[in-house]
C-alpha cells in the first residue's frame, strides 16, 4: 500500500505529468519511424544519427549561448543530415561497404561532439548547462517547454508518416519498382533520414545518445513478430514504443536513484523478449510447437511407410519395434510417441510390449497414399522441366488434393515407366489388403 500511495503521489506531481507526456510522445514517434528504418535495414542508422546529433547540439549552444530546445533541434538536425549524406557519399563513390561507412561516420561525429563538449566545459560559459546529460539522457529534467517542442515535433512526424505512407511503403519493399514508376526514391530516402534525425534529436534529452538507437529499433523489431502487414506493424510499433516510455517512467518512480532513460530501454527490451518468445506465428514457442508437430507427423509417416514397404516387398502383415528400428534410425522415445499417436488416430493396433504392430484398414490406405504421393513427387522432380512446376507444400491433405488433377495421369504414367508404382494396393479383406 505504501508503494501504491507513492505511485499516486508521483503521478499527481505536475513534473511527472510532463515527463510521462514526453516519454509517451517519444515512444510514439520513435516507434513509427523505427518501423520504416527497420524494414529499410537501417537499424544502425539510428545509432549513427544519435551520435552525430551531439556536435550539432554543442554548436547550437556555442553559437547562441542558449539552452533553447528549438536551437538544439536545428543544430542536431543539420549534423544528422550531414552524417546521412556522408554515409551515402562514402558508399556511393568508394568501395567501402555500408557497415564500415556507418562506423566511420559515427566515430568521427561523436569524436567532434566530445571535443566541442570539452571546449564548452572549459570556456567562460562553463555552465555547459548539463549538455553532458545528452550522452545518457535525463528525462527527469524535462520541463513544459521541452515537452511542448517534443509534442509538436512528434505530431509533425506522425503527420508526415501518414501523408507519405504509400511512398515509404514502396521505398521499404521495392525501391527499384518505385524508381521505374518515376518516384523520387532518393529524395524519399533523404526525407526518411531527416525525419529519423528529428526523432532522434527530440529523444536525446530523455534517452541520451547511447540509448536512443535502441528506443528506435527495439519496438519495431518487437512489432514485426506479431504481423505481416506494414500498417499494423507501424501501429503496433508506436504502441509498444509508447508503452515502453510509460513503463520506464513508472519504474523509475518505484525504484529511487535509477535513471528513466535506461529503464525505458529495458522496458522496450522486455516487450521485445515477450514478442520473441510468445508471438503466435514467429515466436519461439510457436516455432517449437510447429517443429514438434512436424517431427511427430514425419515419424508417423515413416512408420506407415516402413510398414507398407515391408508388406509390398516381403509380404509382412505386422512388425515389432525392433524391426522398425532396424529399418530406420528412430530414437526409441520418438518411435513410441509416433506409435501412440497412430494408435490413437486408429491407423495401427499395437501391443505395448512391442511384440506386434499392425495397420488397420484405414492405416493401410493412409500408408498407400503416403507412398504413392512420395513416389509421384520423386518422378515430378525428375521430369520437372517437361511436366511443369514443382509440388507445393502439403498441408495434411490427401494425395489427390496435393497433386493437380491435370498432372495426375501424366505422373502416374511416368511412375509406371520408372517401375516405381506401388506393387500392392489395400482392398476390402478383413486385413485391409489384397494382392
Amino acid at each position: 500500500m505504501d508503494r501504491f500511495h507513492e505511485i499516486i503521489r508521483f503521478l499527481s506531481d505536475p513534473n511527472t505529468a510532463w515527463v510521462l507526456a514526453g516519454t509517451l510522445l517519444l515512444g510514439l514517434s520513435s516507434g513509427v519511424l523505427g518501423a520504416f528504418a527497420f524494414l529499410r535495414k537501417r537499424g544502425l542508422m539510428g545509432d549513427v544519427l544519435a551520435h552525430a546529433a551531439l556536435p550539432g547540439i554543442c554548436l547550437a549552444f556555442m553559437l547562441t549561448g542558449s539552452k533553447n530546445p528549438f536551437f538544439f533541434l536545428i543544430g542536431a538536425t543539420v549534423t544528422g543530415v550531414l552524417a546521412s549524406l556522408a554515409i551515402n557519399g562514402i558508399t556511393r563513390f568508394s568501395r567501402i561497404k555500408e557497415d564500415t561507412a556507418l562506423g566511420l561516420v559515427l566515430s568521427v561525429f561523436f569524436g567532434l561532439g566530445i571535443i566541442f563538449l570539452t571546449q564548452i566545459q572549459h570556456s567562460e560559459n562553463g555552465n555547459q548547462s548539463g549538455l553532458d546529460k545528452f550522452l545518457f539522457g535525463q528525462s527527469a529534467s524535462l520541463v513544459g517547454d521541452d515537452v511542448l517542442v517534443m509534442g509538436g515535433v512528434a505530431l509533425s512526424l506522425l503527420l508526415f508518416c501518414f501523408l507519405f505512407f504509400k511512398e515509404f511503403k514502396l521505398l521499404c519493399f521495392d525501391p527499384g519498382f518505385g524508381r521505374s514508376l518515376g518516384f523520387p526514391v532518393g529524395l524519399l530516402d533523404l526525407l526518411l533520414m531527416v525525419m529519423l534525425v528529428v526523432a532522434v534529436v527530440i529523444g536525446l534529452q530523455a534517452a541520451g545518445v547511447v540509448l536512443m538507437a535502441a528506443l528506435i529499433i527495439t519496438p519495431a523489431a518487437a512489432a514485426r513478430y506479431w504481423t505481416e502487414r506494414l500498417g499494423v506493424m507501424v501501429v503496433l510499433s508506436a504502441l509498444m514504443g509508447a508503452l515502453s516510455g510509460v513503463l520506464g517512467t513508472l519504474f523509475s518512480a518505484l525504484v529511487h536513484n535509477l535513471p528513466t532513460g535506461p529503464l525505458i530501454v529495458v522496458a522496450a527490451t522486455v516487450v521485445f523478449l515477450i514478442s520473441l518468445v510468445f508471438s503466435p506465428k514467429r515466436g519461439l514457442v510457436a516455432k517449437w510447437a510447429r517443429l514438434a508437430r512436424t517431427r511427430r507427423e514425419w515419424a508417423q509417416e515413416r512408420v506407415l511407410t516402413i510398414l507398407y514397404e515391408s508388406r509390398e516387398t516381403d509380404g509382412l502383415h505386422e512388425m515389432d519395434m525392433d524391426g522398425l528400428l532396424e529399418r530406420y534410425a528412430f530414437s526409441h522415445r520418438r518411435l513410441e510417441a509416433a506409435l501412440r499417436s497412430l494408435e490413437r488416430d486408429g491407423f495401427i493396433t499395437w501391443e505395448q510390449d512391442g511384440s506386434l504392430i499392425r495397420c488397420t484398414k484405414a492405416g493401410w490406405q493412409k500408408a498407400y497414399d503416403l507412398v504413392l504421393q512420395t513416389r509421384l513427387t520423386e518422378v515430378w522432380m525428375m521430369h520437372e522441366e517437361e511436366v511443369g512446376g514443382m509440388l507445393r507444400d502439403r498441408e495434411n491433405g490427401t494425395m489427390r488434393e496435393d497433386i493437380p488433377a491435370d498432372l495426375f495421369r501424366e505422373l502416374s504414367d511416368l511412375l509406371v515407366r520408372h517401375g516405381r508404382e506401388p506393387k500392392w494396393k489395400p482392398g476390402n479383406t478383413e486385413e485391409g489388403a489384397t494382392r
